[in-house]
């Protein structure tokens, strides 16, 4: 969307449960896709407690259905930035990774850092550029 001749953010309903903090999980502007997510139920927005790969997993699924609603694809993801509580998860966040992407794999940071939400091991950012048709 333009608007006075400048991109303006487009909010993507995603069919996540919306959060109650002053954000939008997903926007788009132009072909270009920003998505965020914790480990959430999408349907009740209830946080999903458990292991790095039961939240991992989550994330990674919460994702995918954010950017099909946006007309994209994980194939399309070009970076991620994955925030850990704990650097000893990376091995198993690494594990459900590879289950969601295959190389060429997208530019990725990896931070280990507290997180808001107490029980939350991971959160991540995504970026992701749709095709032109």
């Amino acid at each position: 969307m333009q608007q006075g001749g400048r991109n303006t953010n487009e909010k993507i309903e995603t069919g996540i449960a919306a959060s109650r903090a002053p954000l939008s999980g997903t926007v788009k502007v132009g072909r270009i896709v920003r998505s965020a997510h914790i480990a959430k139920n999408p349907e009740t927005g209830e946080l999903v407690t458990g292991d790095i790969e039961c939240q991992a997993r989550q994330v990674f699924s919460n994702l995918r259905q954010a950017l099909e609603a946006a007309g994209s694809t994980l194939a399309a993801v070009v970076q991620i930035q994955v925030y850990l509580i704990d650097r000893a998860d990376a091995p198993g966040m690494n594990k459900i990774y590879r289950e969601f992407f295959a190389p060429p794999f997208p530019v990725r940071a990896t931070v280990v850092t507290e997180l808001l939400s107490p029980g939350i091991r991971l959160e991540i950012l995504a970026t992701a550029v749709c095709s032109l048709d």
